[in-house]
């Protein structure tokens, strides 16, 4: 029986590819470089997605005040980096999926299938997470699965086929890394022999120079002296009172019930409970604590809240303010909005505040009025609007 070449099988081969711009020499260092933009991301992912968990095994610090906004705002930016070095180190190693196995033999086979599915699976996942999250940061909703879900699962996928990744090619990354890159060609292909438009530096400077303005035009949703420049900043600096608005009133169908003088706080801790008017509410003793509020989308805002203590309005339910309890929205849609556990150690913290005024002024009704939460540190998508009722938990 005639034993095939897989030499002679159709379609492009490596040998087409004849620019020395396809080294190992430039993937190894754009590599590097999206390999630290992914652990960045993968990190503060974790911290973002624990951060939302109803319990947790370690509470979750409310200091720094800052500490959600600094740790999601590099969240996005590095993703967003991500997309520029990604496309460059795809393009860079490409070509070698168009390589032919050694043989046609059923073991050589499963081996170079085996290799290509582990690529397969690094670049799919990476995709889908560049994709989605960019997508999350307009607020762009085109699936039907949940986001939080399925970003978080499939970032452990993106980091596990990544660490495979590094770990199959870590001696050519050694040696690529450890020789000038215009000077390494112990791993280039013999057919990479042209020059290119560009030195194989120009490139690596046009790559960082892609990733630093991506960076740039991403950073002012967190930074506010870049918002003029950073046009992909979704929403930065937008908003009644400065602060942007992921829901209205009118989106959330709250508008009556919110403008109404019937509205009541209900708070209650086992049998003892009050119902409190906004007139109530502003004749307790008022804090006023300057305080961000960060949105997992990315963009985050300083705001000056006045209000209530928390822990002062549990005092009158005869609860400790070190308890947890469950806040809930007088708004009847939205998994986050509605009901979400504030843990004791936000409840506790003297800058916990409901909010009844932001800079001097009655909230907006898009941000809450007649009473809103806002602790520190904490995720936004957390920081309920419409406060319909406060419940100590056992």
């Amino acid at each position: 029986m005639k034993v095939l070449d897989p030499q002679t099988l159709p379609g492009p081969k490596p040998e087409h590819f004849t620019s020395r711009l396809r080294s190992p020499a430039v993937a190894a260092r754009i590599g590097m470089a999206l390999g630290i933009a992914f652990g960045v991301c993968f990190v503060t992912g974790l911290l973002s997605h624990y951060a939302q968990n109803p319990t947790q095994p370690i509470p979750y610090p409310s200091s720094p005040s800052w500490g959600y906004r600094l740790t999601q705002g590099l969240h996005v930016v590095t993703g967003t980096a991500s997309v520029p070095l990604l496309l460059v180190k795809l393009w860079t190693v490409y070509p070698k999926l168009f390589e032919r196995p050694p043989s046609l033999r059923a073991r050589q086979l499963l081996l170079t299938g085996l290799e290509r599915v582990s690529i397969l699976v690094l670049v799919a996942s990476s995709i889908f997470m560049l994709v989605t999250g960019l997508t999350n940061t307009a607020s762009w909703y085109v699936w039907k699965f949940g986001f939080r879900p399925a970003h978080y699962a499939m970032a452990w996928v993106t980091i596990g086929a990544l660490l495979v990744h590094i770990a199959v090619k870590l001696p050519v990354i050694r040696e690529a890394l450890l020789h000038d890159v215009e000077d390494e060609h112990s791993h280039d292909r013999p057919t990479a022999v042209d020059q290119g438009v560009m030195s194989r530096r120009g490139l690596l400077r046009t790559t960082w120079l892609a990733a630093g303005t991506t960076v740039l035009l991403t950073a002012g949703a967190t930074v506010p002296w870049l918002r003029t420049v950073s046009v992909f900043g979704v929403r930065s600096g937008d908003g009644p009172q400065g602060i942007p608005v992921n829901r209205s009133a009118k989106a959330a169908g709250v508008t009556a019930t919110a403008t109404s003088e019937s509205w009541r706080l209900e708070v209650s801790h086992g049998e003892r409970s009050v119902a409190l008017s906004r007139p109530d509410l502003l004749a307790m003793t008022q804090r006023t604590e300057t305080l961000p509020i960060a949105c997992v989308e990315g963009w985050s805002a300083n705001g000056t809240w006045t209000g209530v203590r928390l822990s002062d309005v549990l005092a009158l339910v005869g609860a400790d303010a070190d308890s947890d309890v469950t806040v809930s929205s007088f708004q009847e849609n939205g998994p986050y909005y509605t009901v979400n556990t504030l843990q004791k150690t936000f409840a506790g913290d003297d800058r916990t505040l409901l909010a009844l005024m932001l800079d001097g002024e009655a909230l907006a009704l898009d941000h809450g009025y007649p009473c809103r939460l806002i602790a520190p540190n904490r995720p936004g998508v957390l920081q309920t609007k419409w406060l319909g009722s406060i419940e100590v938990q056992a």
